[in-house]
C-alpha cells in the first residue's frame, strides 16, 4: 500500500488535528475576497479575515450587499431585515478596530444565499438561492439507522474541501433540516478558542529546552528544512513543535496549496448551519482526546509519519484530488482501500481508528436507544465508517440495520 494514502487519512479521520494542530505554525494573516452574485465587494474600514477555518466579514457592509439591513448585533446575536422579514441569528461575533464581524457562511445562508469557498482565488462566493442552478457537488457518504422511533444519519466528512463539493446533494440537506441534533467529532468552530490553542501549546511544543532537531534524525530534519524553505518559510520555523504537529502542518500546507482548506470542510459547513438553526452541537470526542492521541504516539511512530509526509510532499496535490474524487463519487471500495491502508501499522491503526470507532459507535448506540423519537445528524471523518472495525459494522453487530443512502 502506498504511503501517501496513509498521509491523506488525516483529512478524513481527525477534525481536531486539521483545525487546531497546524494553527500556531501557520498563523499568517489571511485576507479573502467576497463576491455577491459575481460582484466583488469593496470594503473600507475593515476587511474580511479567516480565523482558523471560519471567514469573518464586516457585518453591516456585507448585509447591505445582499440587500439586507442590519438592525442590531450584540451579545453574539444578530438581527437584520431581508425581503421584509426580520431574521434573528445566534452567531459568534468579533469586534476588530470598532467594526463588528460575523461568520459569512452563517449570515449569507440566513439571508438567502448559497455560500461557497473558491480556494484557488481565496474568494467567498455568495449566489442568491433564487438564481442558483441545481448542480450538486457529488454523492458523498451517508447512511441511515432507525430504532425505537429514533433516526440517526451517519455522514462521512472530508475535513478539508473546496468550492466544488457544494452544493451538497438534496438528501444531505433534507436530512439535516429535520435533525434535532448535530453530532461531530469535535466542534471545529471552536478551534480558535483560547482553551483549544492552549491545548496545542501544552501538548505539541517542547518545554524542556530542546527542539525538534534534538528529537529526529539529521536526515529527517534536513528534508523538513528543504521543504519549508521551498514553501517560503524559515527552515527552523517549526523547531518548537513535536513531530506530530509538524507532520500535520506539512500535510495541511500542501493541501492548502492544492486549493483545499478547513474553511470548506463538510463538518464545519454543518456546524455553521447548526448555529443558524439553533440546534445543539454535540461532540462525540474532544480536542483533548484527539490531540492527546497524537501526542501519545511513540517517538518512532511520530518520526515515521513525519517522513511519510516529507517523502510524498510533491505528490500530495494529485493525491488530495484523488481523495476528493472518491468522496464526490461516493466510492465505497476506494474509501475502504484508504481506510485499510492504516492497518499496516498496529499502533497507528488502533489509536486512529479502532479505539475511536468503538467510542463513537457506543455514543451512537445511546442515541438510538434513548426512545425520545429524535433525529441525529452525525458528521465524522469518512474513514471511520467502513471496514472490519468501522462504525457501520460495529452498529450492525449491535443488531441495527444500516442503510446506505
Amino acid at each position: 500500500m502506498k504511503n501517501w494514502k496513509r498521509m491523506l487519512l488525516s483529512l478524513i479521520v481527525s477534525a481536531g488535528i486539521i483545525t487546531t494542530a497546524a494553527a500556531p505554525a501557520m498563523a499568517a494573516p489571511q485576507q479573502p475576497a467576497v463576491k455577491v452574485n459575481d460582484q466583488t465587494l469593496e470594503y473600507t474600514g475593515g476587511i474580511p479575515v479567516i480565523d482558523h477555518g471560519t471567514t469573518y466579514v464586516p457585518l453591516r457592509v456585507t448585509l447591505q450587499a445582499m440587500d439586507a439591513k442590519l438592525t442590531n448585533a450584540a451579545d453574539d446575536t444578530i438581527h437584520f431585515v431581508v425581503d421584509g422579514k426580520t431574521i434573528t441569528l445566534k452567531s459568534k461575533l468579533k469586534r476588530i478596530n470598532g467594526v463588528t464581524y460575523a461568520p459569512i457562511r452563517v449570515v449569507g445562508d440566513a439571508a438567502g444565499y448559497e455560500v461557497h469557498w473558491d480556494a484557488k482565488t481565496r474568494t467567498v462566493v455568495l449566489v442568491s438561492k433564487a438564481t442558483e442552478t441545481a448542480q450538486t457537488g457529488g454523492r458523498g457518504f451517508m447512511w441511515e439507522v432507525e430504532s425505537n422511533g429514533n433516526t440517526v444519519y451517519l455522514v462521512g466528512s472530508m475535513h478539508i474541501a473546496d468550492d466544488s463539493f457544494y452544493p451538497l446533494r438534496p438528501e444531505f440537506e433534507e436530512a439535516f433540516a429535520e435533525a434535532d441534533y448535530l453530532g461531530v467529532e469535535v466542534d471545529v468552530s471552536k478551534a480558535a478558542d483560547e482553551a483549544q490553542q492552549q491545548l496545542i501549546m501544552d501538548m505539541g511544543m517542547y518545554k524542556d529546552g530542546t527542539t525538534l532537531k534534538d528529537h529526529v534524525s539529521s536526515e529527517t530534519y534536513a528534508k523538513l528544512g528543504k521543504i519549508l524553505t521551498e514553501s517560503g518559510m524559515q527552515p527552523n520555523a517549526l523547531d518548537a513543535f513535536k513531530p506530530w504537529v509538524v507532520e500535520s502542518t506539512i500535510s495541511s500546507l500542501k493541501a492548502v496549496q492544492a486549493g483545499y482548506e478547513a474553511a470548506a470542510g463538510i463538518d464545519l459547513y454543518f456546524v455553521q448551519k447548526a448555529i443558524e438553526r439553533k440546534i445543539p452541537v454535540i461532540e462525540l470526542e474532544s480536542y483533548e482526546l484527539q490531540l492527546g492521541m497524537f501526542n501519545s504516539f511513540s517517538k518512532e511512530l511520530q518520526e515515521k509519519n513525519l517522513n511519510v509526509a516529507l517523502d510524498d510532499f510533491d505528490m500530495l496535490d494529485d493525491s488530495v484530488e484523488q481523495l476528493a474524487k472518491t468522496w464526490k463519487t461516493g466510492n465505497d471500495e476506494e474509501l475502504l482501500e484508504f481506510t485499510n491502508s492504516m492497518a499496516v501499522d498496529e499502533e497507528y491503526n488502533k489509536a486512529m481508528l479502532i479505539d475511536r470507532n468503538i467510542g463513537m459507535a457506543e455514543k451512537i448506540d445511546g442515541y438510538l436507544k434513548n426512545g425520545k423519537k429524535e433525529e441525529y445528524f452525525i458528521v465524522v471523518g469518512a474513514a471511520h465508517y467502513l471496514g472490519e472495525h468501522g462504525i457501520v459494522k460495529l452498529l450492525e453487530e449491535k443488531g441495527y440495520t444500516v442503510v446506505r443512502k
